[in-house]
């Protein structure tokens, strides 16, 4: 009797552990179906980000050395050139003037002139102002009919001869190439297609001098968006197009509205929204205030316009808040036949290539030179 009743009480024990196992499991599953809504969005749980495995020794050591400068560089520039939101036209350019003033005294500007050597010139270009960058050694001898144009970064508003140095000064070092930088009209001052229209003036004026196929034109993010609206741009005027483009950091953007860019909806921007802090489908950038969506603001909507681009390099890095920008039109590109060729490098920020300081930016340079030097005339 007693072997009985300790049977029987075994065997509900038993049952009992195997339905809240069941339970158990079941919730589990619930919970991850959960995760998954029916129109796709996922709910993602809080984790920890460490930095990549990848990234080298020295690169670990330049992020690490930038945390412990980055708050006291942002400091010095903010007290130097005090700025708020809502800033009216004439403080942004006196902002814009004062920042720059600021930035060149920095060290790691510094730095840029002293590893990189080079001339800086300023010129007026088609009536738009500009800053050409020679090599210290002077060009090669295979560059003397070629030229690149740089559109700087700075999301329309800033970047004016401050993003336009690290982005143009490598360039023209490392390649021994002609590197012109254009100061294009930005918001608030002006609106689209002022940049576009802009960098037209200068393409114009350097054609008289230069053939078409010998001349390059590049980017890194708004300048990337707007390597790409330049040559939408130049094809909707009829003029040649350049030997080869590069869209770096951001690239031919698409539009869902005329208010709203794709890239705010996109694995990147909620991505890299996440880890920092951002909630990017709130952004409105004031550069395309009032613009109609059409293939000149927003090329990557039409194919026929992608379809004629010359020859593209895109450039991205894996926390980059643009890339899928750079993703998709590479893909893009690809499926219209036109030869593009990308490379993404791991670990790093949107614009790490403005920071030489990293193994990768300095790959990231000799890329670019190759890339023109292969695809541009001679």
């Amino acid at each position: 009797m007693t072997k009985r009743i300790f049977s029987t009480i075994a065997t509900v024990f038993s049952t009992l552990l195997l339905v809240l196992c069941l339970g158990a499991i079941a919730t589990a599953e619930n919970a991850a179906r959960k995760r998954v809504e029916i129109d796709g969005t996922i709910h993602v749980s809080a984790f920890d980000l460490p930095e990549s495995a990848y990234l080298s020794d020295e690169t670990r050591a330049e992020l690490k050395r930038q945390r412990h400068i980055a708050v006291k560089e942002r400091k010095e520039l903010t007290d130097a050139c005090p700025v708020s939101t809502g800033v009216s036209v004439e403080e942004m350019t006196i902002f814009r003037r004062c920042q720059a003033q600021a930035y060149y005294k920095m060290d790691a500007y510094k730095e840029i002139r002293k590893k990189y050597p080079v001339r800086m010139t300023p010129a007026e270009i088609g009536g738009v102002y500009t800053e050409v960058f020679t090599p210290a050694q002077d060009v090669a001898e295979k560059n003397k009919k070629r030229v690149l144009i740089n559109v700087h970064g700075g999301g329309f508003q800033t970047g004016s001869r401050i993003a336009s140095h690290p982005e143009s000064i490598p360039i023209a070092s490392v390649g021994k190439i002609k590197v012109i930088s254009i100061d294009y009209r930005m918001a608030p001052e002006y609106t689209f297609p002022a940049a576009s229209e802009d960098v037209a003036a200068v393409y114009r004026e350097l054609l008289k001098e230069y053939k078409a196929e010998n001349i390059g034109l590049y980017g890194c993010s708004a300048g990337g968006v707007l390597t790409a609206q330049s040559v939408a741009w130049f094809q909707n005027e009829g003029l040649s197009l350049p030997g080869a483009v590069g869209m770096f950091c951001g690239a031919a953007s698409q539009a869902i509205t005329e208010d709203v860019r794709a890239w705010v909806r996109s694995d990147g921007a909620y991505i890299t929204g996440a880890l920092a802090g951002q909630n990017y489908e709130k952004f409105r950038n004031p550069y395309f205030k009032g613009a109609i969506n059409s293939s000149l603001s927003a090329p990557a909507n039409y194919d026929q316009v992608m379809a004629k681009f010359p020859p593209s390099l895109l450039i991205a890095s894996t926390r980059d808040f643009l890339l899928s920008d750079v993703i998709t039109t590479h893909a893009q590109l690809t499926r219209l036949g036109v030869e593009a060729d990308l490379h993404i490098w791991e670990g790093l920020e949107h614009g790490f290539i403005y920071n030489p300081g990293y193994v990768e930016s300095r790959e990231a340079f000799n890329v670019i030179v190759k890339f023109f030097d292969k695809h541009l005339g001679q």
